[in-house]
């Protein structure tokens, strides 16, 4: 079957995946667009052969739509993915699942009282060849148990509306949340401390952050972000392991050889890193709900942890840098759980 997409949110993370679901992915159409902005959602819409539809509900509701990607605003996630469950319709909602974890939890309660999963939220570093490829090393045991792991996330530069708190946020959450699937392990905690500040950074930014978390088995995780590195968009993660460690490589680039130097090129954005990873993740989930089965991709749970760590992270920040106990409750049998 080929699988008919409502996108709610059209600026340009929807644009991208619009694109991904009409040239990229086989058995899925885009017929239906909505925006808060009319005007784009009609060009878009015309763009992709839908129709522009004036709200998320009555997109959920449309008989041309079988499943519904969210792309909006924040703060409207929780409302259009509820909308979905409501409609029994399956959703892709794009991080963050919800902006508070009380939100987070209106839909992990929704879902579970539904009786099957329909949500998939889009933390892509799961679906990165590199990070399944560690995980597959984890998984057999041969680095024995976990120890520590070590983790960067840094970009050339970020806007002046960028803040301080966006560092765990935004950006953050999605070490957050491959790190708990990699050690299928919880964090149980967040601390963050700032260094010297960079001065290529507006000044009301805190940057660069030192991240430490700890899970519940005792793994302790250091996590730089660094948001105006200036040289490039790169993302390093290192687990290191009772027998030896495993580490993310870097993408494939050729090597360069000109006037007494030998480099390589560094990515500059986050969409050229892991675009085979938006790719990979939308052709599973497409191919899931055209199956009729359940998504394999992080869950509503997941979206709620996320959002649960990263505020504990936040809270550290604002606080004077402490450490914070990260308040989950505990995970439902439904999502995996014993609860």
């Amino acid at each position: 079957m080929t699988v008919r997409v409502g996108v709610i949110g059209a600026g340009m993370i929807g644009q991208d995946h619009i694109r991904r679901l009409t040239e990229v992915v086989t058995g899925a159409s885009v017929t239906a667009v909505t925006d808060i902005d009319a005007d784009r959602a009609a060009e878009v819409a015309a763009r992709a052969g839908a129709t522009a539809l004036p709200t998320g509900a009555e997109l959920i509701a449309s008989g041309d739509v079988d499943a519904v990607l969210v792309t909006s605003w924040g703060p409207t996630h929780a409302e259009h993915v509820l909308g979905a469950i409501a409609a029994g319709k399956p959703v892709f909602c794009e991080k963050p699942l919800a902006t508070t974890a009380e939100d987070c939890l209106r839909i992990v309660e929704a879902e579970r009282a539904h009786g099957r999963r329909l949500v998939q939220v889009g933390f892509m570093r799961r679906f990165d060849a590199g990070y399944r490829q560690m995980k597959e090393v984890l998984s057999t045991g041969s680095l024995g148990a976990p120890l520590i792991v070590h983790c960067a996330h840094r970009n050339p530069t970020v806007p002046e509306s960028y803040h301080s708190a966006m560092a765990a946020q935004d950006t953050a959450v999605h070490e957050i949340d491959v790190l708990r699937w990699l050690l299928d392990d919880e964090i149980v905690s967040a601390q963050v401390v700032t260094p010297r500040a960079t001065s290529k950074r507006f000044a009301h930014l805190e940057d660069p952050q030192i991240m430490i978390f700890e899970t519940s088995e005792g793994v302790r995780i250091d996590l730089e972000v660094f948001v105006n590195c200036q040289y490039g968009y790169d993302i390093q993660c290192e687990v290191v392991g009772e027998g030896g460690l495993v580490r993310l490589p870097d993408p494939a680039a050729v090597g360069i050889r000109t006037a007494a130097r030998h480099g390589t090129g560094v990515l500059q954005d986050w969409k050229d890193r892991f675009a085979e990873a938006f790719d990979t993740e939308f052709r599973e989930w497409v191919a899931s709900v055209a199956a009729g089965a359940e998504p394999t991709g992080p869950s509503s749970w997941d979206g709620y942890a996320a959002t649960v760590i990263t505020d504990a992270a936040v809270r550290s920040l604002e606080t004077g840098g402490g450490t914070v106990t990260v308040d989950m409750k505990p995970r439902p049998a439904f999502y995996g759980g014993t609860a």
